[in-house]
């Protein structure tokens, strides 16, 4: 993999972009932020400013409808009698087959919100926070609490994010996932204790200096944190809360947190914990890290830690805590517009799935007629992103996927002797042959995406156009020459031979042979592009 790495940055600092606002910024920019640059969203976006365009991309979106049942068959019926097109998620838990009907639901249906997402870099932020406080649906087990946890991550990912961690420190899922449930004044468990600091809030940075004490006095203050299991809620039992007073280290400046006897006061614990820890300049230098390198490149120097990463941090405390500020500094900012940046990050496999299916318009059959075959076709992509290695809802432990922290690869971990060719082999399937559910199939419809283009009928804009859209990173004048001569001229020396044959297509929608010979062409070309190491970047 030839990745590009920005090693000579023009501008490492905070200040506004003041450059061109062109296609070539507006892809670099909805690549980062949404799955994929289509061209009727970047259509969209050369009529708006960059103030514009930021203030519409960092705008939250109402919460989706809830996952369904699509799994009732002639063969297998939910036995709580939620009947094919009904939610399942305020149904009582049933047994684990229908629960792991269900998680697939929940998965399938996660897939749907990324690949109809809104201009909003909305869903991008869901799947940032479900990296950031990871869960695994296989260790949560309960699909509705998954989907609850969820709907937290949905509520609270361009919001506070003080809040969104007391939220999270409650939700059902977190609970059960790190075994918040168990955790007795007679035997308490530090698992979210630990994490709590280490990977949620402080992190593990040279001066995040929090000790085992410390983990041990926050699992205290959080004994007695159970679920109730009926209204799918957190529980305070105050029976199992150690009212003792809690003691931290001077990292936390000797802090003292009051032990409490009541729920209420066990609540007021919670708050004081999250205050104290929040007090600590270490957590918005740490999420500021995070965000950084999801959306701009793993690689921190001392000048964009210094000049970047710190100011960030301060907005970051100065706003309470509030994300979409430092997001918006971070996109209208002069540094994430360097042209050394562009295409300097390896796509995560879903954003090569969902982004591929994005970009080339790939048409779905209507969930209202093929509920079935419209999740089981989702399904397939769910289980083409576990072969890539990103299994939605299940990342591989509670730190998230390797690729966003594992030092010195990051996401380059991404792209290996298997995983390479299973990218093509799906985009091959998907230009091909396409993906069948049923009597439905998903494909990339070659022709209906040249038409987007400017310039269709001129093979020098059509691939000029085609890798616009397609390829944040220039190819040689000598191979785009090559590839016109080759598969679109099919040898022949004048560009005339494509004019011709693709307005013969389009002026006699009955010539099948000129059709043919368009799609022939046009797969060719694409699958081509698709394979190249460059399409794998953005």
């Amino acid at each position: 993999m030839n990745l590009h790495h920005p090693t000579k940055l023009i501008q490492a600092d905070i200040n506004e972009y003041g450059g061109e606002w062109g296609i070539p910024q507006i892809t670099h920019l909805l690549k980062r932020t949404m799955f994929g640059a289509s061209p009727e969203d970047i259509a969209y976006f050369q009529k708006k400013t960059l103030s514009e365009t930021i203030e519409e991309l960092l705008s939250p979106q109402t919460p989706p409808e809830p996952p369904l049942n699509f799994y009732n068959t002639n063969d297998y019926k939910d036995p709580q009698g939620i009947l094919l097109g009904e939610t399942w998620v305020n149904a009582i838990y049933g047994d684990g087959t229908v629960n792991a009907k269900r998680r697939a639901s929940y998965k399938y249906w996660w897939l749907m919100q990324m690949a109809n997402q809104k201009r909003s870099i909305h869903e991008k932020m869901v799947l940032f926070w479900h990296n950031h406080f990871a869960t695994e649906t296989a260790d949560v087990d309960d699909a509705r609490f998954a989907y609850i946890h969820n709907t937290v991550l949905r509520k609270f990912a361009l919001g506070n994010f003080k809040e969104f961690v007391k939220q999270i420190t409650l939700d059902p899922a977190m609970l059960r996932y790190l075994n918040g449930r168990f955790n007795s004044k007679n035997a308490p468990d530090e698992n979210y204790g630990r994490e709590l600091q280490e990977l949620f809030t402080v992190g593990k940075g040279p001066n995040s200096k929090y000790t085992e004490d410390d983990v041990k006095a926050a699992a205290r203050v959080l004994t007695g944190i159970g679920i109730n299991n009926d209204k799918k809620v957190y529980n305070l039992n105050v029976t199992n809360h150690d009212t003792s007073d809690k003691k931290f280290s001077s990292f936390y400046n000797d802090t003292i947190i009051v032990g409490q006897s009541s729920v209420g006061g066990m609540l007021t614990e919670l708050e004081d914990l999250i205050n104290m820890i929040f007090s600590v300049d270490e957590v918005s230098k740490y999420i500021c890290r995070k965000i950084y390198i999801f959306f701009i490149h793993y690689e921190i120097t001392d000048e964009i830690e210094n000049n970047i990463i710190e100011p960030l941090s301060k907005i970051f405390k100065e706003n309470n805590f509030e994300i979409k500020p430092v997001l918006t500094t971070i996109f209208k900012c002069q540094h994430f517009y360097d042209p050394n940046i562009f295409g300097s990050m390896i796509k995560s496999p879903l954003d090569f799935i969902i982004g591929t299916i994005r970009e080339f318009g790939v048409n779905f059959p209507s969930p209202k007629t093929f509920l079935q075959e419209y999740y089981s076709l989702f399904g397939e992509l769910v289980r083409q992103g576990q072969n890539l290695q990103q299994d939605i809802g299940d990342p591989p432990n509670v730190a998230g996927w390797p690729a966003y922290y594992q030092v010195p690869m990051f996401y380059e971990i991404w792209i290996n002797s298997d995983t390479y060719p299973k990218r093509n082999q799906f985009t091959e399937m998907l230009i091909n042959i396409g993906i069948l559910k049923g009597t439905q199939k998903i494909q990339i419809d070659v022709v209906g995406f040249a038409k987007k283009l400017p310039v269709p009928n001129d093979p020098n804009q059509l691939i000029n156009d085609s890798l616009q859209i397609l390829y944040k990173i220039p190819i040689t004048k000598e191979l785009i020459e090559q590839l016109k001569k080759d598969i679109l001229l099919s040898g022949q020396s004048s560009d005339y031979y494509w004019t011709d044959l693709w307005d013969a297509m389009i002026n006699n929608p009955i010539d099948f042979e000129s059709y043919n010979m368009v799609v022939t062409k046009l797969r060719n070309l694409y699958s081509y592009l698709m394979a190249l190491p460059e399409f794998q970047l953005c």
